[in-house]
């Protein structure tokens, strides 16, 4: 996958997404992250890129002519390929998102600052205007770099096997089981038994129960999502609702 951003702020994308798992991945040719500098494409002898908005109001508005020909430079329009704007106005991010995203062949992350950017381009390039959450941050960065890394670690040889992410939280529809690992004792502390069992059908089914309990009690509204699914055979839901039902009676 080939993942293009615009900003004014290249080296955060150079020094952070070098790292870890998405580094490796980039050093395998497995994705390729380009940040590209909006200031480089301005025409203004000063590399200015933002303006004052018409109409008045506070703040500055990022200009077209920078960011129009830096995507002129990528695509022909926005049917070559998926244009994403970073914006507190968007669509909040999920994990059906993440998965649509990892099935392109190419990414345009559009990273706004100060009021944001003119509607124009908007209009005539953004495929998908998206958040991360309901809160301001200072520029498109930040949430172009969770919505990257969530994206790609669903691409294939990214994690190293495909099926590392399919247990996770979201994945599934419920929030993720508790994890242990050795020492079995440590201050006092034992892992479950049951995990100590090497009875795969009984850990699984306690994983599963521990998934519930832990969506009942933060996420209570994906527990109604995932029985509005239709990937979901009637036979889970029934053993499901089950569960449920028991989890429910252990708490009163």
């Amino acid at each position: 996958m080939i993942i293009n951003v615009l900003t004014l702020f290249p080296e955060m994308f150079n020094n952070i997404m070098g790292e870890s798992i998405i580094g490796r991945a980039r050093e395998k040719g497995i994705i390729e992250i380009n940040p590209i500098n909006i200031r480089d494409s301005s025409k203004n002898k000063h590399k200015k890129v933002d303006d004052y908005p018409y109409g008045g109001g506070s703040g500055m508005v990022l200009m077209n002519q920078p960011i129009f020909d830096s995507l002129h430079s990528l695509t022909k329009d926005k049917d070559s390929c998926r244009v994403v704007y970073l914006t507190p106005k968007g669509k909040t991010f999920n994990q059906k998102i993440a998965n649509t995203f990892s099935k392109e062949k190419e990414l345009v992350f559009v990273c706004g600052h100060y009021e944001g950017i003119d509607q124009r381009i908007i209009d005539k390039w953004v495929t998908d205007e998206i958040s991360i959450g309901d809160y301001v941050l200072t520029g498109g960065e930040l949430p172009a770099m969770v919505i990257i890394d969530s994206v790609c670690r669903l691409i294939p040889g990214v994690l190293g096997k495909d099926e590392s992410f399919e247990d996770e939280s979201f994945y599934n529809g419920l929030l993720e089981y508790p994890h242990y690992t050795r020492p079995a004792t440590y201050d006092g502390e034992s892992v479950p038994d049951i995990l100590l069992s090497g009875n795969h059908k009984l850990i699984n089914e306690w994983r599963t129960r521990e998934s519930l309990k832990i969506t009942i009690e933060r996420r209570p509204d994906l527990i109604v999502k995932l029985f509005q699914r239709d990937d979901i055979s009637m036979k889970e839901k029934t053993k499901l609702k089950k569960l449920l039902v028991e989890i429910v009676s252990e708490e009163i």
